[in-house]
């Protein structure tokens, strides 16, 4: 009986620190976000000077956190960032890949598709009403050409009116 209140205590405070709760910002430090939530899948600089540190949870938690850290070690922000008003910031034609990973963090899969001249970085997003994905396609020098926002094909379809919980 113990052995099994000692997992479920252990699951419990694995899922605790998801996505981040109870980290305050200006007082929490990188330290305290890496106990909370664990190690980061990456670490990277960006242009302001902060590091981001990110806590994608795909492709089934369908979120990609990004943990804001200032010069000083402490919490700017954390920001789910696989949002709809993320997308609206996609620029085809201008954007590079290393921008859209600043934007969405890094992608669940990298296909190469020789032949059409693409490589595809696919991100499962959360779950208005439907299940969605969101293809996005970059040419051999790094810019964003396509990107698609559809119905994730892996998802059966429910009836009209129904909603996944």
């Amino acid at each position: 009986m113990r052995r099994l209140i000692a997992v479920s205590l252990l699951l419990l405070a694995g899922c605790a620190g998801f996505d981040g709760r109870g980290l305050q910002p200006g007082v929490s430090t990188a330290t305290d976000v890496e106990a909370l939530m664990g190690v980061p899948a990456e670490r990277r600089k960006s242009v302001n000077g902060e590091t981001v540190l990110w806590y994608p949870r795909l492709p089934y938690g369908r979120a990609s956190y990004a943990a804001r850290i200032a010069p000083d070690g402490k919490l700017v922000a954390i920001e789910q960032r696989l949002t709809e008003e993320n997308l609206e910031l996609l620029q085809k034609g201008k954007m590079t890949a290393e921008a859209v990973h600043d934007l969405f963090g890094p992608p669940n899969k990298v296909n190469q598709f020789p032949r059409m001249q693409r490589e595809i970085w696919t991100y499962q997003m959360p779950a208005t009403t439907e299940w969605k994905v969101l293809f996005v396609q970059f040419s051999p020098d790094r810019i964003l050409r396509e990107y698609y926002y559809i119905d994730d094909p892996e998802i059966p379809r429910l009836p009209a009116g129904t909603f996944r919980r």
